[in-house]
């Protein structure tokens, strides 16, 4: 897979706030950026559309595109409820000349960083604390609380993996971890990585 543009990886636990990060640099038109749509072997969740917000297949179809080394990362995150990335989506994001900005898990972050080191800035948004994204979790109404629960559990895992990215974003105030992330990512998408 060639490299193009540069690739902006935003990961945290659910809850965190990294998704309202992401739409609000995608709103900024001086950072080229364009989403990266992940692939998920689930169904639909209230609005969600396919090929919009995650390129929705089945658990078979899934497992297909990684027997044949279609994903650049992907990961079981719950029993047979796969996520990942497709080299053909982020190779169609570089085509356009555009930067490629990520919203995944933890795992599906540093994968990406480790495969593209230089072009990849890796941030982790970090929430005020674990009963702050419970708290936040619950507000959403759009899952049971054993999944709100798996979620948490998953969360404290996901925390201690914090140091093993470029910079943490503290979310503990909206405004300032916006201002902080368009800061980071214009800095980077306007240095030259072949340096």
């Amino acid at each position: 897979m060639s490299t193009g543009g540069k690739l902006i990886v935003f990961s945290a636990p659910s809850g965190s706030g990294k998704t309202t990060i992401v739409r609000h640099l995608l709103g900024k038109e001086d950072l080229n950026l364009e989403f990266s749509i992940s692939a998920a072997s689930r169904e639909p969740r209230g609005e969600e559309v396919n090929g919009k917000d995650y390129y929705f297949m089945s658990t078979e179809e899934f497992k297909k595109h990684i027997k044949n080394e279609d994903f650049l990362e992907w990961e079981e995150v719950y029993r047979d409820n796969f996520y990942g990335t497709l080299k053909s989506e982020v190779e169609r994001i570089w085509a356009k000349g555009k930067n490629v900005i990520f919203d995944i898990d933890v795992s599906g972050g540093l994968r990406i960083k480790h495969k593209f080191p230089e072009e990849t800035l890796a941030v982790f948004v970090k929430p005020p604390s674990v009963d702050e994204l419970k708290r936040r979790l619950k507000e959403r109404s759009t899952e049971s609380d054993d999944k709100i629960n798996m979620r948490i559990a998953k969360a404290s895992v996901e925390l201690a993996t914090a140091p093993q990215f470029d910079v943490i974003i503290k979310n503990y105030d909206l405004d300032i971890a916006l201002e902080e992330a368009y800061q980071l990512v214009r800095n980077f998408v306007n240095t030259d990585s072949t340096n």
